[in-house]
């Protein structure tokens, strides 16, 4: 394309975002510009309408849930995964329902599916208006529970990828209950995706019904064939914790946040908020213990965010140059900033949430 046509298309383009009330110098409003290029570019670039078909769907998908969610924002979710098929009188079903109810008295909201099972049992304990519905399209499963059904957080989704990028995406813990091929898929990419840093690390809880030894089984074949040769590292057990009834789920759960808060990197830095300062003491044994996570420098605390962080300004912070690897190592990080920070928590109403 002649450098003319290209100056000529981006101004089309950003007169485009500031018809629409955006501004096409701001971070965001790049951002869509980008968007709208990059669907231009598709053209010339000869895709076919099957491809065009599925990114445009995708992005329709995507943009619908986003603005479903984004109601939502600054409520914990949690999301549950199971089998659609356990019955409604399965020790599994009872011990969902127990535990999306407790979660639900904690101000948790559930993200599960739309179908029956433990998808519905994760619906019955906050009711409908504590959940959301993830809900894909197959031949042989056509409508929504009866808790779920026509509620606006209810969301149809016509691709696995896009489904499962709210499931993970929004999730400030997951819940797995005994299930088959589609659960275990669920929760392996859960693992994997904290494994390798691609998402926020985040509690993953495994739950079943009393007497049962799904999980037992689950874990011997992890520490049999993933862990004794090596495809993982001791480390990497600890990004799962089996629950021994529903109320050590929730505890777990919450036990994650008791003092940290949420993370995100800035450039360099990882940055961890949490609801209350660590004394000197608990942060030179955090650098004492953790230091291989330090690509350089120590950890540090802060009063408030960094250059270029906006989010949860009151929280003080922790910063650390952090390798960018060992994400196992990190949860168990997070672990001990909750165990040491509560021994070393202020007076009840001192600080916020």
């Amino acid at each position: 394309m002649p450098k003319d046509s290209r100056s000529d298309q981006t101004d089309r383009i950003r007169d485009l975002v500031q018809s629409v009330g955006g501004d096409p110098d701001s971070f965001d409003g790049r951002l869509v510009g980008e968007l709208i290029a990059t669907s231009l570019k598709m053209i010339p670039d000869g895709h076919d309408t099957g491809q065009l078909k599925l990114i445009n769907a995708a992005l329709k998908e995507m943009r619908y849930a986003y603005t479903v969610f984004n109601r939502y924002a600054g409520i914990r979710k949690i999301s549950i995964f199971g089998s659609a098929r356990t019955p409604a009188d399965h020790p599994d079903y009872e011990a969902a329902r127990t535990f999306s109810k407790a979660m639900a008295a904690n101000a948790w909201m559930s993200i599960t599916g739309a179908g029956d099972g433990i998808m519905k049992a994760g619906h019955e304990g906050p009711q409908r208006e504590g959940s959301f519905g993830l809900s894909i399209r197959l031949p042989f499963e056509t409508t929504a529970n009866e808790v779920i059904e026509g509620d606006p957080k209810l969301i149809n989704f016509r691709y696995f990828f896009t489904r499962k990028l709210m499931f993970m995406s929004h999730a400030d813990a997951v819940a797995v209950f005994p299930g088959g091929f589609g659960t275990q898929d669920e929760l392996f990419e859960s693992l994997v995706l904290a494994q390798t840093g691609k998402s926020n690390i985040v509690p993953i809880v495994l739950l079943e019904g009393a007497g049962g030894g799904y999980w037992k089984y689950w874990d011997t074949y992890v520490r049999k064939n993933l862990l004794d040769l090596g495809w993982v590292s001791p480390d990497d057990l600890s990004l799962y914790h089996i629950a021994k009834n529903p109320a050590d789920g929730v505890e777990h759960v919450l036990e994650f946040y008791r003092v940290y808060h949420s993370s995100r990197y800035v450039q360099q830095d990882l940055v961890l908020r949490i609801k209350h300062p660590l004394p000197a003491a608990v942060i030179e044994q955090l650098n004492d213990e953790f230091g291989g996570l330090l690509k350089s420098g120590r950890i540090t605390p802060s009063d408030g965010p960094l250059a270029g962080e906006s989010d949860h300004p009151d929280l003080p912070r922790l910063v650390l140059r952090h390798t960018r690897n060992h994400f196992s190592t990190l949860r168990r990080l997070i672990d001990r900033i909750n165990e040491l920070g509560s021994a070393a928590a202020p007076p009840l109403g001192a600080t916020g949430s």
